[in-house]
């Protein structure tokens, strides 16, 4: 950092992440302000800085400065934290100690020491606080440390699960052995060692991965299991919608029986039913594609060989990605907010609750970058060829699919706790 870059930070004020500290603050507070930092997308703490934005100074050599904060990450964080330490002469023999907490801090959650507890910390603005129950969860998964799509779903049973999926899984994608429909005992044996249920203190419960997949009313125990579809006939949001739709029910589908003598199964197996209407019930992947279908105009015409080809406002290869990755890797801790699908004259957006998991970014994304929030959703849905083994849905799909097609960008935008996918109908003007 130089003099220049230090002197926007000032002028620009504390934010999510900057925070101005004076060096003779008492060690726990300087730590709860790394902590929250560390949790959140890193940043920088400026030491000798007042909270009005006037710089003071340090009050100690800069080698002592240093040696404190050092001592102040190792001994008053959990897990120990190692900043990266610099300091700027800012004139009038005042220096400023710089202290940068990386974006990418791989062992959230970072605590600090409150009696003989360690308390999670959170930046929102320009503000560390504790935080709450489901902030902490949210931190976990981040790390990937928990995999909330594996977690027992309290009050549920098997008797919850829409057995005709469950039969439909195993037998005709995967092409393993399954129980008698009657045998619960045979069932919840597979159920659990295939994840889709969890024993918990001696008793086996769906999981919130099952559930969601194959549940028979997921929004019994998930009210947020769903997507909110609303088409408009603007470029904006109106009351007055051309088309809403609450999508509620199992995220997969139901496809007809393989016969016993068709051989090995078809590695493009839903694919191939659910592209031709060859469900025998939709589930909210294919609800949703019907919704978009429904929803936008298609212009057919005939080819020089004679054959009909339809030509849709947006590819539906993109949309059907967006969908899926939207209810694969959506934070579900966050228990209020649908997925929401919205139609406009001019593009389509989808919005997915929960900031990018583990150390994604929109950057690695657009590469390939294979990373998730819920492994056991990601993991059914690719048995079902919704999701690549290879990662590359994003970059082949969405982002060179809607340059093929139409010759536009698409935009992946992460912004407070959400991440949204914007397709654009045509190309915008330069």
């Amino acid at each position: 950092m130089n003099r220049t870059e230090l002197a926007e930070l000032i002028q620009n004020g504390e934010n999510s992440g900057v925070e101005f500290k004076r060096d003779d603050v008492i060690p726990e507070k300087l730590a709860k302000e790394m902590a929250a930092l560390l949790n959140l997308e890193g940043g920088y703490v400026l030491l000798g800085v007042e909270a009005d934005g006037t710089v003071s100074g340090l009050t100690r050599a800069p080698e002592q400065a240093e040696e404190w904060v050092m001592e102040v990450a190792r001994t008053h964080l959990r897990p120990a934290a190692i900043p990266f330490w610099e300091t700027l002469d800012w004139g009038d023999e005042k220096i400023v100690g710089v202290v940068s907490l990386s974006a990418d801090a791989p062992d959230k959650p970072y605590k600090i020491k409150r009696g003989s507890a360690w308390m999670s910390q959170v930046r929102i603005g320009s503000t560390s606080r504790d935080a709450s129950d489901e902030e902490e969860i949210r931190l976990y998964m981040q790390s990937g440390r928990l995999q909330y799509d594996r977690k027992p779903v309290p009050g549920a049973t098997i008797d919850d699960f829409d057995q005709r999926r469950l039969i439909n899984y195993f037998r005709d994608l995967r092409r393993q052995a399954w129980p008698e429909p009657a045998d619960r005992e045979g069932w919840t044996r597979l159920l659990v060692n295939t994840e889709l249920m969890t024993e918990d203190r001696g008793r086996a419960m769906p999981s919130v991965g099952g559930l969601l997949l194959f549940g028979l009313r997921p929004n019994k125990y998930l009210p947020h299991a769903g997507i909110s579809a609303v088409a408009y006939s603007d470029v904006a949001k109106d009351y007055n919608a051309r088309a809403r739709a609450t999508i509620r029910g199992p995220a997969v589908s139901l496809f007809p029986a393989v016969s016993e003598d068709s051989g090995p199964s078809n590695p493009r197996l839903a694919r191939t039913f659910s592209e031709s209407g060859g469900t025998v019930e939709a589930g909210v992947i294919e609800q949703a594609i019907d919704f978009v279908r429904r929803s936008i105009t298609v212009e057919a015409r005939i080819d020089e060989g004679g054959r009909r080809q339809e030509r849709w406002d947006y590819p539906l290869e993109a949309v059907r990605e967006a969908i899926v990755n939207a209810i694969a890797h959506r934070d579900y801790t966050i228990t209020v907010i649908d997925i929401e699908l919205s139609i406009y004259s001019d593009r389509l957006e989808l919005i997915s609750p929960g900031r990018l998991p583990n150390t994604v970014t929109v950057e690695k994304m657009r590469a390939g970058y294979r990373a998730s929030r819920n492994e056991l959703i990601k993991e059914v849905l690719r048995d079902y060829r919704y999701i690549e083994a290879t990662g590359l849905g994003v970059p082949r799909k969405i982002i060179e699919g809607m340059r093929a097609y139409n010759g536009t960008e698409p935009d992946l935008v992460e912004e407070d706790d959400r991440f949204l996918v914007r397709l654009w109908r045509t190309p915008r003007p330069a």
